[in-house]
């Protein structure tokens, strides 16, 4: 197995890990770690492909599982996001549960157009707007766990992260800005790749 493919192989692993820590209770340091960890999965979502490409190690694999593990880390995040909640006394969840509807709704159809496709004998190419969606998904995942391992980051943390601008500290609003930006990037990339691609499914209707 080429090192493309075991970077691959390895985000799916640290989903798992990323999973497993993000569940854990009464752990100050459980979303730190889960920031750790998703920032290293998304570091070899972009060197697999960096490596692949320059390397000439692209195979029918990593074509097929590299987009699969990273629809896989970035919608099991936000939904494990709706689960939790800011803290004891209030029940905001860190993301809304509509915008996770949105995120995994866009995925699976693209992924079924992509199968229709593919039964057709046609390969659909990857979408410029797609890649900027992926990163602007990542950016907002990164941010919802800064906004939240932060306060125990200490004096650090306080100063880097916590000072404010108006009434809230900045990465409040650095959230929830990233968060709205990929919801819209994922709303608008998913309408054009199937208005582009319409001749593939109107045809039997």
């Amino acid at each position: 197995m080429n090192l493309p493919n075991k970077l691959t192989l390895s985000r799916l692993v640290l989903t798992l890990a990323f999973l497993f820590v993000i569940f854990l209770d009464d752990n100050p340091w459980r979303d730190t770690v889960a920031l750790f960890l998703f920032s290293i999965a998304s570091i070899t979502d972009y060197f697999d492909g960096m490596i692949a490409r320059r390397d000439k190690l692209i195979t029918n694999f990593g074509i097929l599982m590299d987009p699969l593990a990273d629809k896989i880390l970035v919608c099991s995040a936000f939904i494990a996001f709706v689960g939790m909640r800011t803290d004891a006394l209030h029940a905001e969840q860190w993301i809304p549960a509509w915008m996770v509807v949105v995120v995994v709704s866009r995925e699976l159809a693209i992924t079924g157009l992509r199968l229709l496709a593919a039964s057709q004998n046609v390969v659909l190419a990857a979408e410029r707007f797609g890649k900027h969606k992926t990163i602007s998904q990542i950016v907002a995942i990164l941010a919802i766990l800064v906004q939240h391992s932060y306060p125990n980051w200490g004096k650090f943390g306080e100063v880097v992260v916590g000072f404010h601008i108006g009434s809230k500290p900045w990465i409040d609003w650095f959230t929830t800005i990233s968060v709205w930006l990929a919801i819209i990037l994922t709303l608008y990339s998913g309408s054009v790749y199937l208005w582009r691609n319409r001749r593939l499914y109107l045809q039997d209707l």
